[in-house]
């Protein structure tokens, strides 16, 4: 039990500065209560396995990600769950974190994190006992194990068949997850501008909206993908793009395990990719191509960090394709701007074409031996 009020009022008020306005004296005396209050009130008195409980009947989110929240939760309330929240020290997590197998450990941790965060805004915790002192590093990134060409999609998409082989040349061609291609219908496409909507997606039996706002974007048709549509089987009876037999949502395992595995085992695959390598495809393919990674995230519906952490290295070669924009554009500007001749680092640039497509002017530039833009 921490001090009385008057025992702590007493302190405050002893000390040698004093207070210059009763307002000053108020919110001290606001502090001292609160403080009271977090240490001898509800934080102890209620136990982590009622906060969790707590916490997801109020978390507003979609059914996958709520039960996949109380999974992680359960290895802390297996730990801590009869215990008063406010009791429960950071040494104590960090321990506890060590006995949580490595491919969960982060997930888990941040789970916690997030749980007793709530806490510290219901005002139950000054501060996060799985913040303070619990080191909880990122995971290794997993070997990504994309497509080495076109040739090898399409190798597998032509054992795969004729009714889905052009849904697996599709998914490489726009990368989208495969609850996203899955749940496309006809008029999420438009042809005109060669672009497809992502607007929803098919999980676990579900129809719902995607992933984040992000994730609802419009991804560019590139050449392969308006040809993979063309050798689309139209199925009238059904909205669906790449419907199941029966015109239904495809059952990706039956098409896992029956269709895709054995697909790749007759090509000679090794190793054999998962479905959802066809995105990790898309990203190696169009960071090679020039994509920038602004770009691509927006295109994958995926943060700039995710992107960056799984698929920067890839981007290596932007480093000169910036260089050379900038070259253009800076030889480009109005004649008062640069006056004389060009600098010896200008008259040294590259004497290349420059493929600005991805940039919001659609034009290519070059220069020419005096540094000009032509």
């Amino acid at each position: 039990m921490g001090l009385s009020l008057p025992s702590r009022w007493s302190r405050i008020n002893a000390s040698p500065e004093g207070f210059q306005t009763a307002a000053d004296a108020r919110e001290a005396l606001e502090r001292a209560i609160e403080t009271l209050r977090r240490d001898d009130g509800v934080g102890r008195s209620l136990t982590f396995a009622q906060l969790v409980a707590d916490y997801l009947s109020q978390h507003d989110a979609e059914r996958t990600t709520i039960d996949k929240l109380r999974w992680l939760l359960a290895k802390a309330v297996d730990a801590f769950g009869d215990r008063s929240v406010g009791e429960i020290r950071s040494a104590e997590i960090a321990a506890w974190r060590m006995t949580i197998p490595e491919g969960h450990r982060f997930e888990a941790t941040q789970a916690l994190r997030q749980v007793l965060a709530r806490a510290v805004v219901w005002r139950m915790l000054s501060t996060n006992p799985a913040r303070l002192g619990v080191d909880n590093p990122q995971p290794k990134r997993k070997e990504q194990r994309p497509f080495e060409s076109w040739a090898d999609v399409s190798a597998v998409a032509d054992r795969v068949g004729p009714r889905y082989g052009p849904m697996v040349l599709f998914a490489a061609a726009t990368g989208l997850r495969p609850e996203e291609w899955i749940a496309l219908e006809h008029r999420d496409v438009d042809l005109d501008t060669r672009v497809v909507y992502v607007r929803r997606a098919f999980t676990d039996g579900r129809l719902k909206c995607t992933k984040t706002e992000g994730s609802r974007r419009a991804v560019p048709l590139q050449a392969i993908a308006l040809d993979a549509l063309e050798r689309t089987s139209v199925d009238r009876q059904t909205p669906l793009l790449f419907p199941s037999p029966r015109g239904g949502y495809l059952n990706l395992r039956n098409f896992r395990n029956r269709t895709w595995k054995p697909a790749q085992v007759e090509v000679g695959m090794n190793p054999a990719r998962r479905v959802y390598d066809l995105r990790h495809t898309f990203a190696t393919f169009a960071l090679r191509a020039g994509i920038s990674t602004f770009d691509l995230s927006r295109y994958m519906g995926a943060s700039l960090t995710m992107i960056d952490r799984h698929y920067g290295y890839l981007a290596r070669d932007g480093r000169k394709h910036a260089i050379r924009l900038l070259d253009v554009y800076a030889t480009s500007e109005p004649a008062n701007v640069h006056r004389g001749k060009p600098s010896r680092a200008l008259q040294r640039a590259d004497v290349h074409h420059v493929d600005a497509g991805w940039t919001s002017q659609r034009t290519s530039a070059a220069l020419s031996e005096n540094g000009t833009a032509v």
